[in-house]
């Protein structure tokens, strides 16, 4: 099973919270599921890694798992979710996650996460969120 897995997953696994998705993402690495990540991701849990020695742990991780591309068009997608929902009256508050949101739709993968603007995302843009 691919997963793409946001960065609130895996920030709540870096800082020991036990919630559901943290449990999944446990459960799909001894599993090995193809667990994926995307440049916005890598770049959310990087910068809040404070010690270098966990920064390396951190990175060594997201080695050894799946990197989903992102190209022109990813930009393009993120920014009309972005529009199309702020027309519709819904505010994202971070558009990042619009633009996680359109790799997720773009590579088809499932979707590991723990914010609250990915279920107004997934109500006009489904993202087959575990």
């Amino acid at each position: 099973m691919r997963m793409l897995v946001d960065s609130s997953v895996w920030i709540d696994l870096l800082s020991g919270r036990k919630t559901a998705q943290t449990q999944r993402l446990k459960q799909g690495i001894q599993n090995d599921d193809e667990i994926c990540y995307c440049g916005f991701v890598l770049t959310e849990v990087l910068q809040g890694v404070k010690d270098e020695k966990e920064f390396a742990s951190v990175k060594r991780q997201f080695e050894s798992s799946i990197y989903l591309d992102d190209d022109r068009s990813t930009f393009e997608f993120g920014a009309t979710i972005y529009r199309e929902l702020r027309r519709k009256g819904v505010t994202i508050r971070n558009s990042v996650d619009c633009l996680i949101a359109a790799v997720v739709i773009q590579h088809g993968v499932l979707f590991l996460e723990n914010d609250r603007d990915y279920k107004f995302i997934d109500q006009h843009y489904p993202l087959n969120r575990i």
